[in-house]
């Protein structure tokens, strides 16, 4: 956090050296979490995903499901059961658990590459219209992701709907 605010510092300094005058100097805002939420992109990029993993997803939880139900039936009926079958509805049971870990670990693991990949698109469409949202109006410095920030400065809607007229 300290780096960031010597970064702005710095920034606001060369602008100031420069002879921009506090007046003349045009400061916008955008807001990364609403482009992420409300950007027309961003929203086919989660439909994207939930499309691409919805199956591997199904599947997880039916094996949560069957390895739930093996569990019950293990607690319930071990007293009754031979040994024999015991051991073997056992090593049943650790075979179904180790493969659904091994799956949901892998299906995460994929999930946050894809969630990467999508939202990595979805910045550089943003900064290609944030940045032609700053040469068109003339803006001296835009900044993201800040502890407060006055209403008035907060480009966020421009972008987001740069984004959905396709810039």
């Amino acid at each position: 956090m300290k780096v960031k605010s010597l970064v702005v510092a710095g920034l606001l300094s060369a602008l100031f050296i420069t002879g921009a005058s506090a007046e003349d100097l045009r400061v916008g805002y955008v807001n990364t979490q609403r482009i992420f939420r409300d950007a027309p992109a961003a929203q086919k990029a989660a439909q994207k995903l939930e499309k691409e993993f919805s199956k591997r997803d199904q599947e997880l939880q039916s094996m949560a499901k069957q390895l739930q139900g093996l569990q019950e039936s293990l607690e319930k009926n071990s007293v009754t059961m031979a040994d024999s079958e015991r051991r073997a509805k056992e090593k049943e049971f650790g075979d179904l658990s180790r493969d659904f870990q091994r799956r949901q670990r892998e299906f995460r693991e994929d999930l946050n590459l894809r969630q990467n990949e999508e939202n990595a698109a979805v910045i550089d469409k943003a900064n290609r219209a944030i940045k032609q949202i700053a040469e068109t109006d003339k803006f001296d410095l835009i900044l993201q992701d800040v502890v407060w920030v006055s209403p008035r400065l907060d480009i966020t809607d421009r972008v987001i709907k740069a984004l959905a007229e396709g810039k």
